[in-house]
């Protein structure tokens, strides 16, 4: 027997009577799981008509529909957050499929036990051309070798694999098993899909709360829902809290029976506070941090302030989100408004000082500001294509007049001679060569306070380059 085995079907021919002693144990040993099982697990479908959620690949006619309705399912990722069904579709497709079913969790299962899966999936498919799909729970747990240790028999048909992750599989998995999957990405359920398995779970006889006279109140479905997050595991948990504690109640004030009153109040006592999905090192980390620099360049504060609320909320270091708003400061707002920069500075400086709670606060008042600030980029384009050009180019020598020229011997090698000291002209500028080649970097926006260093720059630069006058309104050459 293998540890995590969901439903391995064998050949029954010729069994021994001690073969069928053994299966007659693990039978009772299902039933006497089964009793004990969480609510979730109790209530996972058995068909795909069941399956509830995921419509984008599993609904009528999508895909992993039509590959499982014809028997022809392929190796394939399955990716999502916790309690999106993963697992249980892979359950549902144990009895579903034709083919030979074992299920492993990547935690507990070494290199020797899944070449033993691959060496009986090989023999099958000799003996009777049967496959074999071997569902790997927790797939990014597998290291390197122990992945490799699939490729083969994968790559030759030999395995279905079937791997389910939390993880990003671009990141957590073999590029070369990758490229021999099927990714099917998991979203959390709605609040409405989540309403559909707890009142599945209550009307349920056999697996679920049935047996009993459960009386809940909408509003208490709501809440459930909500504060779920999409995690149907995580709801159905909540619910089968609240029915068993005030079972207890009654029998304890008494009572052989009655009705189970699951209002908002017990529905609150049950799921404590709303579950966010949040990954410090993984995809959650970089999403919610892009969506808050992408809602601040959009210049949304709502969504801002928003996103900024959630990584909060989840524990997510509040220096890290100081240094993005920071960024964000200098690239999309730039000179437009150099205010936002010295604010984005100012809520680096107070988070560091005073920490959580409080440093929401300036971290808030920085994220709104750089969202309704005008916007610009004509800064981090010059610094990016001046590194590109440095980078790609020949460096460019410094001019002689522009050298150091604060050390002996410095003209005798005609450093700093024909430098002019711009303060010593009245206008306080002077023309004269700074780069050495004629490179326009800095091409400033007409928003902001950057329209009116537009209008500077120009000047000057027509100044500088006399014989490009005609340059257009921002200074820039033909």
């Amino acid at each position: 027997m293998y540890n995590g085995m969901l439903d391995r079907r064998t050949l029954l021919v010729g069994r021994t009577p001690a073969e069928e002693a053994v299966s007659l144990f693990n039978t009772a040993e299902q039933q006497q799981l089964q009793k004990v099982a969480p609510l979730a697990v109790r209530m996972r479908p058995k068909t795909l008509d069941e399956f509830v959620g995921q419509e984008h690949f599993l609904g009528p006619g999508k895909l992993l529909r039509r590959m499982l309705q014809a028997d022809r399912l392929s190796s394939a990722v399955f990716y999502g957050p916790p309690g999106t069904g993963k697992t249980t579709l892979g359950h549902v497709i144990a009895h579903h499929t034709q083919a030979e079913f074992y299920q492993v969790n990547a935690s507990g299962a070494g290199v020797r036990q899944v070449r033993d899966v691959l060496g009986q999936a090989r023999a099958l498919l000799g003996s009777n051309g049967r496959r074999t799909v071997l569902f790997v729970d927790e797939l990014h747990r597998f290291n390197r070798a122990q992945q490799d240790v699939l490729l083969g028999d994968v790559e030759d048909g030999v395995v279905i694999l079937l791997g389910a992750t939390t993880q990003n599989p671009f990141f957590a998995i073999n590029s070369p098993l990758l490229s021999r999957s099927q990714i099917f990405q998991f979203e959390p359920l709605t609040d409405e899909q989540i309403e559909v398995l707890l009142r599945r779970a209550l009307a349920d006889q056999q697996r679920g709360l049935g047996a009993y006279d459960v009386q809940i109140a909408q509003e208490a479905l709501d809440h459930l829902a909500a504060m779920s997050d999409g995690d149907a595991r995580r709801a159905l948990t909540a619910l089968e809290v609240g029915v068993r504690s005030q079972l207890q109640e009654l029998t304890a004030g008494g009572k052989a029976s009655g009705p189970i009153r699951f209002d908002l109040e017990v529905a609150a006592e049950s799921i404590q506070r709303k579950a966010i999905r949040y990954d410090g090192t993984g995809d959650e980390h970089y999403d919610a941090a892009s969506a808050l620099i992408k809602s601040m360049r959009g210049s949304d504060p709502d969504a801002a302030v928003y996103w900024l609320a959630c990584m909060l909320e989840a524990g997510e270091d509040p220096r890290f989100i100081a240094r993005r708003i920071a960024i964000c400061a200098a690239e999309d707002v730039g000179n437009a408004d150099p205010l936002a920069l010295l604010l984005a500075s100012a809520a680096v400086q107070v988070s560091e000082f005073v920490g959580m709670p409080e440093c929401q606060l300036p971290l808030a008042q920085a994220a709104i500001y750089i969202a309704c600030a005008e916007k610009s980029n004509a800064s981090a384009m010059a610094i990016w294509q001046a590194v590109k050009d440095v980078k790609a180019g020949r460096t460019q020598p410094v001019p002689r007049h522009l050298r150091d020229a604060n050390y002996r011997g410095a003209a005798q090698l005609g450093h700093g001679q024909g430098y002019q000291y711009p303060h010593d002209s009245k206008e306080g500028f002077v023309a004269q060569e700074y780069l050495g080649v004629d490179k326009c970097y800095y091409q400033p926006t007409d928003r902001g306070r950057e329209a009116r260093m537009a209008e500077s720059l120009a000047k000057f630069r027509q100044l500088r380059r006399p014989q490009a006058a005609a340059t257009d309104s921002k200074g820039n050459p033909p």
